[in-house]
């Protein structure tokens, strides 16, 4: 297997990531900003509070977004087994 072949595959596998993550933690990141400023606003310094409207956030994210996430992972590894005789050679 050649070095660029390698390093090809864990940059394809490095972007992959990052696509699938950015709308989980994006949406995480808005709403953990909001609670922010809600906290801010009323003083309010409960430390627990982000957690939960941040969970139900990835849960929603998920919920919406987890099918083309499915679709990508699946696109992708679909991709490295059917060119798996060109990694070999």
């Amino acid at each position: 297997m050649d070095q660029n072949i390698v390093i090809d595959i864990a940059q394809r596998a490095l972007l992959i990531v990052l696509y699938i993550s950015a709308p989980i933690l994006g949406l995480s990141l808005i709403v953990g900003l909001a609670v922010s400023i809600f906290q801010a606003t009323t003083q309010i310094q409960e430390q627990t509070m982000t957690f939960i409207p941040k969970i139900l956030a990835v849960i929603v994210s998920i919920a919406v977004f987890g099918s083309w996430m499915l679709k990508t992972l699946v696109e992708y590894t679909r991709e490295l087994y059917m060119n798996i005789n060109q990694y070999i050679k």
